[in-house]
C-alpha cells in the first residue's frame, strides 16, 4: 500500500515537473545609447564648446548661439533631427553665405 502511493506520488510529481511552468531567461540588458552633444566650436570667434543648441520640439524649431561672439541662427526641424544635424546645417550656411559673398 505504501509503495502503491509512493509511486503514485513519484508519477504525480514527474508529470508536473515535465508538464510544469518552463523557466523563463533573464531579458538581455539594454544597450545604453549614445550621448550627442549639444554644445560645439564657434567658427566665428573660434572658441571651443560655446555654441549651444536649444531644440523646441512642439514648434519644430531650433537656434544656436554662441555664448562669446553673440551670434545666432534659427532652422526648422522635425522630430528626427538632431542637435548635430542642427550644428552642421548652420556651418553649411556659413559656407554658403562666403561663397556668395566671395563670389
Amino acid at each position: 500500500s505504501s509503495r502503491v502511493l509512493w509511486t503514485l506520488a513519484v508519477t504525480q510529481f514527474h508529470k508536473f515537473s515535465i508538464m510544469g511552468k518552463k523557466a523563463s531567461r533573464k531579458p538581455p540588458p539594454k544597450k545604453a545609447a549614445i550621448k550627442l552633444s549639444t554644445v560645439f566650436d564657434c567658427p566665428f570667434c573660434n572658441h571651443t564648446k560655446t555654441v549651444e543648441v536649444t531644440m523646441e520640439k512642439k514648434s519644430n524649431m531650433a537656434s544656436i548661439r554662441c555664448r562669446v561672439c553673440s551670434t545666432s541662427w534659427q532652422t526648422q526641424t522635425n522630430r528626427l533631427t538632431e542637435p548635430i544635424d542642427v550644428y552642421s546645417e548652420w556651418i553649411d550656411a556659413c559656407e554658403e553665405a562666403k561663397n556668395t559673398a566671395d563670389a
